[in-house]
């Protein structure tokens, strides 16, 4: 089997175990393909915004449907995670790569963190009036059939979070939706589904911002990320199916441990200057 063929395998993998445990494809494609492969840290995180960006329009799109996103308050946020997106790829392409390797695994360590705190679905949240303004109150459909509405608050709180969210979205390549997640639900008070599928939505967005300014520096590599986007898009596509089916609480504990060593692993090898 050539390397290729290890690496559209490898995508697969990332895509069903980053669909099963929330985490998304890119955390897992980066140490595949720069510990694994040794693929230099910017192509591999190009790959990875190419793949974000397909995964991410698939199932934003059944979301949107279902109506659980908040679209009016992910296209306000998505100003901050663009503008975020931008100051980080331009970072990041003269960045060392040992140091974009002890970030990265910095942040694996924060996803797993935020991954495993205690998830509130906020009611009865007094919205400002700013929010008010902005119209960002919603509902979202519960699973009796009815529709719950909602109200926000801490709008300059939540949007300052999403610039952090989007320039470690350029830096790394990755969507750190757990940051999104945190900006809406931690500081904004948004119910904890609103939040996840408007992240959901808002992550191809930030990619394409990034990955316009690797794009430009050559970054982006056609062989390398083709096999890329279409593995972790499958892998993504069956993990959505058998999540129906499984109970992935056990299966995310695992998993959690072999994201945490991978994070030690690029810390280790980033202070080594092994990339």
């Amino acid at each position: 089997m050539s390397y290729p063929e290890f690496r559209l395998l490898g995508a697969y993998c990332a895509g069903l175990l980053g669909s099963l445990t929330g985490l998304g494809g890119g955390v897992i494609v980066i140490p595949l393909l720069t510990l694994v492969f040794g693929i230099d840290f910017h192509y591999a995180i190009g790959a990875a915004l190419v793949a974000s960006i397909a995964t991410s329009s698939g199932s934003a799109s059944a979301y949107v449907k279902e109506g659980m996103t908040n679209i009016r308050l992910g296209m306000f946020l998505e100003i901050a995670t663009s503008i975020g997106a931008v100051i980080g790829a331009a970072v990041a392409l003269w960045m060392p790569t040992n140091g974009i390797a002890i970030v990265f695994g910095s942040v694996l360590f924060l996803t797993i963190a935020l991954q495993f705190r205690q998830k509130a679905d906020y009611v009865n949240v007094k919205g400002s009036r700013l929010a008010m303004k902005l119209k960002f109150f919603g509902s979202y459909p519960t699973k009796e059939g009815r529709l719950q509405k909602y109200e926000l608050t801490n709008v300059s709180g939540g949007f300052s979070v999403m610039v952090l969210a989007g320039a470690l979205s350029g830096l790394l390549g990755i969507g750190s939706g757990a940051l999104k997640v945190l900006a809406m639900d931690g500081c904004m008070k948004v119910p904890f589904k609103v939040s996840t599928t408007t992240s959901n939505f808002m992550i191809g967005v930030t990619a394409v911002t990034s990955a316009v300014v690797y794009l430009q520096r050559g970054y982006i590599e056609p062989g390398l990320a083709f096999p890329i986007m279409v593995g972790v898009l499958a892998g993504a596509m069956s993990g959505a199916k058998l999540l129906k089916h499984l109970d992935v609480k056990v299966l995310r504990k695992i998993f959690a441990v072999a994201i945490l060593l991978a994070a030690l692993n690029m810390i280790y090898n980033g202070i080594i200057g092994k990339f």
